[in-house]
Formats: C-alpha cells, sequence, structure tokens
C-alpha cells in the first residue's frame, strides 16, 4: 500500500453533523439523511467539468473542532457527511459548514475493511506522524474512495 502525497489546500464542506456520542451506526445514519435531502445543498456543491461534485467528504474532527485526529485510538470524534463547496456558500437550516485547514497528505486508496489499520501501519513503520485528523474523501469522477492522512499543515 504505497500512497500519494498530495496538498490540499483549505476547502468548505456542507453537510451533516454528528459524533460518535450519537452510538453505534452514527455515520450510517448521516450518510442516510445527508442523500435523501441532497437537493438542498446539491446547487452549493463545486462541480468539475464533467458536471459531477468535485469532492463528498466524510470530513472529521476531534471534539474541540480543532481538526486533530480522533481520541482514544481513533474512536471518539467529529463527522461531517457532506460535499465539498465554496468558502462562501451559506448551509441551509438543519446543515452544517466547516472550513478544514489546507494540509500535505498521505492519499491512501481505501479498498477494503483493513484499509484504514494499514495505513496507520504504513505511517507507522515510516515514522510520520499525524497533523490533523483522517479524512475520507469519494472522488465522484473516478467513483472510488480514499483516506486523507494529514502530515504537515499548509
Amino acid at each position: 500500500m504505497k500512497p500519494e502525497r498530495i496538498a490540499k489546500p483549505s476547502f468548505a464542506v456542507i453537510g451533516k453533523l454528528g459524533s460518535t456520542e450519537d452510538g453505534p451506526g452514527f455515520v450510517q445514519r448521516l450518510w442516510a439523511d445527508a442523500n435523501a435531502h441532497f437537493e438542498e445543498i446539491g446547487g452549493l456543491a463545486l462541480r468539475g467539468e464533467n458536471g459531477l461534485p468535485i469532492g463528498i467528504w466524510g470530513a472529521m474532527s476531534d471534539f474541540s473542532g480543532a481538526f486533530q485526529p480522533w481520541e482514544e485510538n481513533f474512536s471518539r470524534g467529529l463527522y461531517l457527511a457532506g460535499v465539498e463547496t465554496s468558502t462562501d456558500a451559506a448551509p441551509p437550516a438543519g446543515w452544517t459548514k466547516w472550513i478544514l485547514p489546507g494540509w500535505e497528505c498521505l492519499k491512501f486508496e481505501r479498498t477494503g475493511p483493513d484499509s484504514f489499520p494499514e495505513a496507520l501501519k504504513y505511517l507507522r513503520e515510516n515514522d510520520i506522524p499525524l497533523a490533523g485528523a483522517v479524512q475520507d474523501f469519494t472522488d465522484p469522477a473516478e467513483g472510488k474512495e480514499y483516506m486523507l492522512f494529514p502530515v504537515r499543515r499548509l
């Protein structure tokens, strides 16, 4: 599993917000809610030349909102299920907007349930510390899912 090193400048995501304190399955419930009401934010999504959104995000942060890694061995934190928008877009009622900082990231393709622990193992073996919370990213143009591991703030 060899990651790609990328620079991701600061960006905005509008989505449905929840936390691990909402109980098991909260991420799936957030996505179900976001997908069921996508028409409310679809017009705010940044889109590529193909007309598709440029990014679907499972944005994450620690409970302080500082975009640090989830706490207690990646088991406690905040999650925003949404779409990439312009930083000046206003979220409709019931939606939350985060402006995430820019990072240099290691981008790992999500290929199965072992992808996250394998990526953590890669970071450990290569003595690479995390500089922020891991972000889930789906590229609609490719139809692929990725995990972005911030290694340095831009």
